[in-house]
């Protein structure tokens, strides 16, 4: 088959949801052409969704490099899945035992610069609130926690969470 055969069989595979079988044939029209820029972009786009965030930032930066300035939104992409794997990264050190040798604040700077790649990510200001909380810094966490409600405004869950930091900050303060 020809690359632009494999592009169009992963299509008819992401159509019927099946996104294991349209990575191989991306993979197959990445080696028949691995500097087609646009075809590991789509192949970043199918492993991201796939939960394969290693892979996807390896195509997504190989369409960067291949692209240069040409193709904007390659570089988005590729910002995207960085903050989704720092946000991954902070998600784990936060979820781990508190006093594990590891700085409190580590999960903090993996976050801030989550938030620095991909400002319209909401699930980084989340966390990012949340790190904050855990070191007793209430206030940059309510700020944190502003710019995602800003972000999504109608969201209940992200008021109650709100409402919560702001309890904390009242109980700290006495």
């Amino acid at each position: 088959m020809s690359p632009e055969e494999y592009v169009q069989e992963a299509y008819r595979c992401i159509l019927r949801s099946d996104f294991a079988e349209a990575i191989l044939c991306f993979e197959a029209a990445i080696a028949a052409r691995p500097d087609d820029a646009q075809v590991r972009y789509r192949c970043s786009i199918t492993y991201a969704r796939n939960g394969r965030l290693d892979r996807a930032v390896e195509h997504a930066q190989a369409a960067v490099d291949l692209a240069g300035e040409e193709h904007p939104e390659y570089r988005l992409h590729l910002q995207h899945l960085q903050a989704m794997t720092l946000v991954q990264e902070a998600r784990r050190l936060l979820e781990q035992e508190k006093g594990k040798g590891i700085n409190p604040y580590h999960p903090v700077t993996l976050l801030k610069e989550a938030v620095s790649l991909d400002p319209l990510y909401g699930d980084a200001y989340v966390w990012l609130a949340l790190a904050y909380s855990r070191v007793n810094e209430h206030l940059p966490a309510i700020s944190a926690l502003r710019e995602v409600i800003a972000l999504h405004p109608d969201d209940a869950g992200l008021r109650e969470l709100m409402k919560d930091l702001q309890k904390s900050l009242r109980g700290y303060m006495k």
